[in-house]
């Protein structure tokens, strides 16, 4: 498996049974922690939480990463697909409302397996991808029929800043058609009578510190190329992670006036379909504890 992998746009050719990608990963999924998770957007989280499966590894090298110790490196344990299925499962015993497959990239054929086989054996709550949207549309089309709902975090247009900041200047090339394939696979979002997620897209984009510029770009394309009730999650939860620690203006928090800035612009474009983040999510608290544990 992942023999001179082209999985991702990094396509690095390495085979990933020997030796690691530039996703950091083994062929097989670490997985750093399965737990109920309460800190996504309402409609995935619920009252019970959403049953997150957190992968180690990334193709994105972001200087802000909130979860570098699991994109850098490797903890917990490794899994195949009837493992993940098993998690799945679990997770469904344990009352999640959904599945939530966090940074799955580097996975997408063991994932499409371990789908299938927990469906085989009762899955029957939705199928979450949380992705940071670096992704393939060859890689995209094994889910198509497998992922209900899919998260894509559209980060940049602008190359010269994913290139700053993420370490890859064809980000926007390889994420703008990735996210429409995900909108053609599962469309607009749909819920069910609890206000819960059961199909659909959420495309999430986080307001960096000084680059509110860059976010009406984003905001912008989505408006000219997806249906004006499309869902969209302007996250305000920045926090200086990692090296952003010593990079202005990532160096510190989103101010309010960047913030509204951003919902003001949202808004006009007509965008009205938008999850608001309070301010006050900026906390490190609400990134989990990667021991490696399946709670």
């Amino acid at each position: 498996m992942q023999e001179g992998c082209v999985l991702c746009p990094r396509k690095c050719g390495v085979d990933r049974n020997i030796q690691r990608g530039a996703c950091n990963a083994p062929c097989f999924p670490y997985v750093a922690k399965a737990a109920l998770h309460m800190w996504e957007e309402p409609c995935i989280s619920g009252k019970r939480g959403s049953g997150a499966i957190f992968f180690c590894g990334c193709n994105l090298k972001c200087v802000f990463c909130q979860n570098y110790d699991i994109s850098i490196g490797s903890v917990g344990k490794m899994y195949d697909a009837e493992g993940i299925a098993e998690l799945m499962l679990h997770l469904q015993g344990k009352g999640a409302h959904n599945v939530n497959l966090v940074s799955p990239a580097p996975f997408v054929p063991v994932l499409a397996d371990a789908i299938r086989a927990a469906k085989n054996r009762g899955l029957s709550i939705p199928v979450v991808y949380n992705t940071n949207s670096y992704e393939t549309l060859e890689a995209l089309r094994m889910l198509d029929g497998l992922v209900d709902i899919y998260l894509p975090d559209l980060k940049y247009v602008s190359g010269a800043v994913s290139k700053k900041y993420s370490g890859t200047e064809n980000y926007f090339e390889y994420a703008a058609p990735a996210v429409q394939e995900m909108f053609r696979q599962t469309g607009l979002l749909e819920l069910d009578g609890d206000g819960l997620a059961r199909k659909g897209m959420i495309i999430r984009h986080l307001v960096l510190p000084g680059s509110v510029d860059e976010t009406r770009r984003v905001l912008k394309y989505i408006a000219e190329n997806f249906p004006k009730n499309i869902t969209v999650s302007l996250m305000s939860q920045y926090v200086p992670c990692y090296k952003a620690e010593k990079i202005p203006p990532l160096n510190r928090k989103l101010l309010r006036r960047e913030y509204d800035r951003a919902v003001d612009y949202c808004l006009s474009l007509g965008l009205e379909n938008a999850f608001i983040q309070k301010m006050g999510s900026a906390k490190r608290e609400y990134t989990p504890v990667f021991d490696g544990k399946c709670d």
